[in-house]
């Protein structure tokens, strides 16, 4: 199975319909694929009771240290109403300069580019010191559990040294070569349940309304300034994301009621310095109105930093060099798998532009990803020069 090109690959892979959890078969394409140049693949597949089994792919080339790892994720998000669609989005097709296909920005072109670039550095470096490495997931798009997280454990136990990683995910807002992501703020989701006393709206003394606690709580933590923010993080932010008491009738006072919200966090604290904060409030105001909560964390991730070196740089000044722009070192945005790759290697992020991922029509430039290619080849070029 030749490489050709990081369209025509492109292509070959948004053709798989994998869709979180499901493979389809992507990851023993690629695989064979990745042997043909040279590497030594192990698939691994996780489950739990809890949830569906999931594919990861670990491949390696060489087994010398450095080892440069690219990461990323195989697995896409369903494409939505099919009609609004102008191709169908598992048969890939290229309009005015843009490849389009479900999984063409986030993010199967950003691994075509690195396979491909992989290729061409392997072609004329035949002896070169070190190792070159890829994790690719496909179960990135939803609970997280039997991905990447896994896939390190098992890199842990295997002993693999990991020197470097550069996550291939979407990184730029508008303009290729606009960000570099160098960490990532924590997230963590609550659902709270307040209970009170369920009653007639005619006898309020003969019930507790938990809606009136809830109101206070949510108030209450929503207005906390947890902090200004840093130098590399924004302010650490809460927001309310769900509201409900399930009551049909207009005349009983409830007895439950519930929310959710999610906190964005910085490195200045935790998953659990913000919970032993939230839990305090938590318990001042319901004894003061004389409830009971129940509250359940998700962390999804802690704040991470990966601290500036020479290959930040390097990477920095290839991409300004390539694309006219001097990326900017950020660490907005969402969640990635980078938080579980971080435990065992420094790792950036950059990628294409993120504009389309999870839209109608999702799609990258030609011109970018054939500028994407040129700067992972020059990555590899200097890393292991």
């Amino acid at each position: 199975m030749p490489i050709y090109n990081e369209i025509t690959l492109a292509k070959e892979l948004i053709r798989f319909p994998s869709i979180t959890p499901i493979d389809a078969g992507v990851m023993k394409f690629l695989a064979n694929k990745l042997i043909a140049i040279g590497f030594k693949c192990k698939i691994l597949e996780f489950k739990d009771n809890k949830s569906k089994p999931v594919k990861n792919l670990y491949a390696r080339l060489g087994n010398l240290q450095p080892n440069f790892m690219f990461a990323g994720h195989l697995d896409v998000v369903p494409p939505g109403n099919l009609k609004d669609w102008t191709v169908k989005p598992f048969s890939p097709a290229i309009k005015k300069n843009h490849l389009i296909g479900r999984g063409a920005n986030d993010m199967k072109s950003a691994i075509a580019s690195w396979v491909v670039s992989v290729n061409n550095f392997v072609s004329n470096n035949k002896k070169f010191k070190g190792s070159i490495s890829l994790l690719i997931t496909g179960d990135e798009e939803g609970i997280a559990i039997n991905g990447t997280k896994k896939v390190v454990d098992y890199l842990k136990k295997k002993k693999e040294k990991i020197d470097f990683c550069l996550v291939g995910e979407p990184t730029n807002p508008n303009k290729l070569g606009e960000m570099i992501k160098i960490g990532r703020r924590g997230s963590i989701n609550a659902e709270l349940t307040i209970i009170g006393t369920q009653g007639h709206v005619a006898y309020p003394h003969s019930a507790n309304n938990p809606s009136t606690t809830m109101v206070k709580i949510l108030n209450e933590i929503k207005g906390i300034k947890f902090d200004e923010g840093t130098k590399n993080f924004q302010p650490t932010n809460l927001e309310v994301t769900k509201i409900n008491i399930n009551n049909n009738a207009d005349n009983v006072i409830p007895s439950v009621a519930n929310a959710t919200f999610n906190i964005r966090f910085n490195n200045k604290h935790s998953s659990s310095s913000l919970k032993k904060r939230l839990n305090k409030i938590l318990r001042n105001i319901t004894k003061k109105n004389k409830s009971n909560f129940k509250i359940e964390y998700r962390v999804s991730g802690e704040a991470f930093l990966t601290k500036p070196n020479k290959t930040t740089y390097m990477i920095q000044d290839i991409i300004k060099k390539i694309t006219k722009i001097k990326p900017q070192l950020s660490t907005t945005g969402g969640t990635s798998d980078a938080r579980f790759i971080r435990k065992i290697a420094p790792c950036l992020e950059f990628g294409l532009v993120g504009k389309t991922m999870h839209k109608v029509d999702e799609a990258v430039s030609i011109s970018d990803l054939k500028k994407l290619t040129k700067i992972y080849s020059s990555i590899l070029e200097n890393y292991f020069e």
